[in-house]
């Protein structure tokens, strides 16, 4: 069995960062029987995020970006089957792996779980869920913050007039989007790039 290795790259992370680059730093060997190879290749390959490295090419033709998000709250975004939204402190989580894809100008993508194959959506009502099928609800907008974070909005709901952010709480909860603000630390991530930019998932 082959073994991989993930080694993680946070030294750019600002303080409020530091004690979960403590736990990320050097390298890990991972083994996890329900992850089939092609996802456990992936876990082991999120190895950096995307700090002064932001690429606005795939922003066209439907490009594909496998990712972690880390949350600047310290947790790392989760799709689970049963269509749950939570974070994981694991960063070999399965579920943890994201497949972001662009959907159509201006920044409009589609995030949907590897090992789940499940649609992060959010209705009207500002509530997060994973679906098994794709529709507009799933839509959300990719917001490059001048903190280096990233930001994800509906792109189809709005609370009176306002955005509604994708968000974890200090606990790891997901946050209903009508209590979100871009300016709020909980709606702020960073994407953990994956060394093989080619993967697809069908």
């Amino acid at each position: 069995m082959r073994k991989w290795m993930l080694t993680w790259n946070l030294q750019n992370l600002f303080s409020g960062l530091y004690l979960h680059a403590i736990f990320l730093f050097g390298s890990v060997c991972v083994v996890y029987s329900d992850c089939t190879p092609e996802q456990l290749a992936a876990i082991m390959n999120c190895s950096k995020h995307e700090r002064h490295t932001r690429n606005y090419d795939y922003m066209e033709g439907g490009d594909v970006r496998i990712r972690q998000l880390f949350s600047r709250t310290q947790w790392f975004l989760t799709i689970d089957e049963r269509g749950n939204i939570n974070g994981t402190q694991d960063p070999t989580d399965c579920y943890s792996i994201l497949e972001i894809r662009t959907v159509s100008e201006g920044g409009i993508l589609a995030i949907k779980g590897v090992k789940s194959q499940r649609y992060i959506s959010m209705n009207r009502a500002g509530v997060l869920q994973g679906k098994d099928t794709y529709n507009e609800n799933c839509n959300f907008k990719e917001v490059f913050l001048e903190n280096y974070f990233n930001a994800y909005s509906s792109a189809k709901w709005t609370k009176n007039g306002k955005e509604m952010f994708i968000a974890l709480s200090q606990k790891g909860k997901p946050i209903r989007g009508k209590r979100t603000r871009r300016e709020h630390i909980a709606s702020h991530f960073i994407p953990m790039k994956c060394r093989e930019e080619e993967r697809r998932v069908d």
